[in-house]
């Protein structure tokens, strides 16, 4: 009981999608958390949690789970209400593919570091095409796979694990790499529905005031899985 009592604590950043995406499950299911915005790389506090470095990673009493996607999949085990996968077995494998379309073959290849890397080992001006490339190649799997069970949202007219992971990334993908979404209409339609969901309101808010006061972080952002 007192380990129920105790308030989760999440190791995040603001400009971390993927802790975004965690802050929405945890916001839909209306579990109480503290927040703990990290400085920057090597933060002391986070390598206690996760000696990785990566955000984000939640406490939750004695427990400890690093990684979005064993995160959300912890949260979904231990606290069913608002559930982040449909009943429907063949909605829940498009979710679990999208998330892993996402999580795998995007994600890792525009993180930071990458890029980062990238401009330094062969041009700072192939950085921006570099991530491009790689998103688009996501997106052109994500359209076809989400084409016959979109609805409102991804996967029907509910917020599922599907969703979680497609907001944050194509808010990266048009706002800070300014992907051409022309070849997108169906992402695009979600983005757009994205944007007007309170929920989701709520975490870019969040977000936005959380970056507004630069004192507090070291905006070298972190990597994050």
């Amino acid at each position: 009981m007192e380990e129920e009592n105790q308030a989760m604590k999440l190791y995040s950043h603001p400009m971390s999608s993927c802790s975004r995406r965690v802050r929405l499950a945890l916001y839909l299911k209306g579990l109480k958390y503290e927040c703990i915005n990290i400085t920057g790389v090597g933060d002391p506090e986070l390598l206690k949690v996760n000696p990785m470095g990566y955000v984000p990673a939640l406490v939750d009493g004695t427990t400890v789970v690093s990684d979005s996607y064993a995160i959300l999949l912890y949260l979904e085990e231990k606290y069913p209400q608002h559930a982040l996968l449909p009943q429907d077995i063949i909605k829940k494998s498009i979710n679990y593919q999208a998330a892993s379309i996402v999580s795998s073959s995007i994600q890792p290849l525009q993180n930071t570091t990458l890029v980062h890397y990238i401009g330094e080992l062969v041009s700072p001006d192939e950085k921006l095409p570099w991530a491009q490339n790689h998103i688009r190649k996501g997106f052109v799997a994500l359209e076809k796979l989400l084409a016959n069970h979109a609805g409102k949202y991804a996967t029907g007219d509910e917020i599922y694990l599907a969703d979680l992971y497609l907001t944050f990334q194509l808010d990266n993908a048009i706002n800070r790499f300014k992907l051409d979404m022309t070849e997108f209409p169906l992402l695009l339609k979600l983005y757009k529905v994205y944007c007007q969901t309170p929920s989701i309101q709520q975490i870019f808010a969040e977000s936005s005031q959380q970056q507004i006061d630069k004192s507090l972080f070291n905006f070298t952002k972190p990597q994050e899985a």
